[in-house]
């Protein structure tokens, strides 16, 4: 059955309801339209807001809790370095009691900057900022260790101020010299036990120091050096500690070696620097001084060929010694042939204890012409055999009357001699030294000052038969010791063999050119001798005048590393020995030359080793005793160092 379909008209399909489509093509559907049913979220706007403010707050808080402790702590030590300052010139000023008030003050004052930076230690654990906080403790716990210490270093030199020539009032001023060093002598077992304490808090220092890494710092602050002065610092800490360890032993041996308990005696040799010899110069002349607690007397002094004379045995002298001086027993004047002076010291002992005139000594201290005059400098004029003798220039020799008047001495033939003068040496010296316990206090400062100067330079040095002692003596840098060292080295040694005085004209001069390599050093060493003075008569037969410019008969040795490689010598009359001395490697030969002439000793030798370890070339240059500041240059990779030798120089050269 047919059904019919009714007929929609357009009116009514025009006013159906339009559906609720998004238009796709026109843009992006929502997350809420595309699932109506997601649970309604809330957006976190204002937690995130929250938290940002949370973490500015942070950081202000924490710049604040760093940026404030900081600036008190900055300000704290530019107090501390003022107040510091003030001890440094104190010192230059050897005012003990400003010293000593000074110290108290910049305890208190570091004390409070300690205090700011313990305060610090939170920020330790941060990075950068806190391994410096970490460094700035242990140098304020160094610095404080190292006040205490000069604490009681001030403290135990107050009783003898007066006798060091510093200001202050000590406890020996009444009654003679003699009776104020003998005082002395009696509490200086007193000094020992403060001697400890300072080397434990030296200690101290050190090992607070040790933590510092100068690697961590920059080479230059705000234009002025930092990590070398970091290095420098650690280096002078690390020396003085190990100075007053070593030299404990000579302080509590001082007492006995001042004759404290019973009396003591010592050799007293006097080296001629105007004829130089391994450790200064040729003995011409002994002196044997008594001291009892603390009071020196002379018991004798001679011409040293009047002690030659009497001793009995001899034995083989070195090669060059038989060879240059036609001599085939070894003579006292020439022990000294070793550059070690404790070894040559050692030689004469065993030669003196043939004669009959032999003494036990508890020492054997040499002295040469610059330690007559830079005395007598002080002191002035010293009055002996009716002589008034001073250190003003004669036209001579151009050089200090007190030493033409040795020169002459020595320097005429054997026939001229009287017996007045004999132990002019010895007379000599004990008027300086009286003259000396007998000057004004105020005279105290430079004579100490001198003597340790001359002790530095080699001008005057010192063997000691206790080995503790001596120990402390070579510490000390006193005993003329040839020393192994690790890195490169140099030792220059001339042995006058001409008998004339040349080495009061001869110039010395030394230039080392370096060049450093994966492979070692390679040195080309040129040392000249200039000798600008006329010839003297040096004839036997003469009646009159000195023989002071003679021709210059030089042995050289040239100490190096041990296990050196020499390449080439040149300058030398004949081929020249290669051999092992004392820990290193020598070279050795003789030469010539004549009044107003010139002669050049040219060596080049290679040391191997890593010298480039560190970034730095270091070598140690020792000094020759008696000889006055030769001049050196030392031309390391293109960088150029000139200096007078006047004490052992090291040398750092970056690389």
């Amino acid at each position: 059955m047919d059904q019919e379909i009714p007929e929609i008209s357009r009116d009514r399909v025009k006013s159906a309801p339009e559906p609720d489509i998004p238009n796709l093509m026109t843009s992006k559907p929502t997350a809420r339209q595309l699932m109506p049913n997601l649970p309604n979220f809330p957006i976190p706007r204002k937690p995130l807001l929250l938290g940002l403010a949370f973490f500015l707050l942070l950081f202000v808080l924490l710049g604040l809790a760093l940026g404030l402790p900081l600036y008190k702590t900055y300000q704290d030590g530019l107090k501390t370095y003022t107040l510091a300052k003030e001890i440094k010139a104190a010192a230059a000023a050897q005012d003990l009691p400003r010293m000593e008030k000074n110290i108290q003050a910049t305890k208190n004052q570091l004390a409070q900057l300690n205090t700011d930076l313990q305060g610090l230690t939170w920020a330790t654990p941060l990075p950068i900022l806190g391994v410096y906080i970490s460094d700035a403790q242990h140098f304020g716990r160094a610095g404080m260790a190292g006040l205490e210490a000069a604490e009681v270093m001030t403290k135990s030199l107050q009783p003898y101020a007066d006798l060091l020539g510093f200001k202050g009032q000590g406890s020996f001023t009444g009654g003679t010299a003699e009776e104020r060093i003998a005082k002395l002598v009696e509490t200086l077992d007193k000094l020992t036990p403060q001697i400890d304490t300072v080397a434990d808090k030296m200690e101290i220092v050190k090992n607070e120091i040790d933590f510092v890494d100068p690697q961590r710092y920059p080479e230059t602050f705000q234009g002025k050096a930092l990590r070398s002065q970091i290095v420098e610092f650690k280096s002078i800490v690390s020396l003085a500690g190990s100075l007053l360890k070593d030299a404990r032993p000579l302080v509590k041996k001082a007492p006995d070696l001042l004759g404290a308990k019973n009396e003591v005696k010592y050799l007293i040799l006097f080296q001629n620097d105007k004829e130089l010899r391994p450790t200064g110069g040729f003995i011409t002349a002994y002196a044997v001084f008594k001291v009892n607690k603390g009071k020196i007397s002379l018991e004798s002094s001679d011409d040293i060929y009047k002690l030659d004379d009497t001793v009995t045995k001899h034995v083989t002298p070195p090669d060059p010694i038989s060879k240059y001086l036609n001599i085939y027993g070894w003579r006292l004047r020439d022990a000294n042939f070793s550059p070690d002076y404790a070894s040559s010291s050692k030689t004469f002992l065993d030669i003196y204890a043939n004669s009959p005139k032999r003494t036990d000594v508890q020492g054997v201290i040499a002295v040469d012409t610059q330690t007559l005059v830079r005395m007598m400098d002080i002191l002035g004029p010293i009055n002996i055999y009716g002589t008034n003798f001073t250190t003003q220039k004669v036209p001579q020799c151009d050089c200090p009357m007190i030493v033409y008047e040795l020169l002459k001495q020595a320097g005429q033939p054997r026939s001229y001699w009287t017996d007045d003068r004999k132990d002019m040496i010895g007379i000599l010296l004990q008027a300086i030294m009286k003259k000396a316990l007998d000057a004004p206090s105020q005279m105290n400062a430079a004579l100490f000052q001198a003597a340790l100067k001359l002790a530095s330079e080699k001008h005057l040095i010192v063997y000691l038969l206790d080995p503790d002692a001596q120990k402390g003596v070579e510490v000390l840098g006193f005993a003329g010791q040839i020393k192994t060292y690790d890195g490169d080295y140099l030792h220059v040694n001339d042995a006058n063999l001409g008998g004339a005085k040349a080495n009061l004209y001869i110039q010395e001069t030394v230039k080392d050119t370096v060049e450093i390599t994966t492979a070692g050093a390679n040195h080309s060493l040129t040392i000249e001798y200039r000798y600008p003075h006329g010839a003297d008569n040096c004839s036997l037969e003469r009646k009159e005048g000195l023989c002071l410019a003679g021709i210059y008969r030089d042995y050289l040795r040239l100490y190096l590393p041990l296990g050196t490689k020499i390449t080439q010598t040149r300058g030398f009359e004949n081929t020249s020995t290669t051999s092992e001395d004392l820990g290193h490697t020598v070279v050795a030969g003789f030469f010539t030359v004549v009044p107003e002439g010139l002669a050049k000793i040219q060596v080049t030798y290679t040391v191997p080793g890593d010298f480039k370890k560190n970034g730095e070339y270091r070598q140690l240059i020792q000094k020759q005793p008696g000889t006055e500041g030769n001049k050196y240059t030392v031309i390391v990779n293109d960088q150029e160092q000139t200096f007078n030798l006047t004490e052992d120089k090291e040398l750092v050269v970056k690389l």
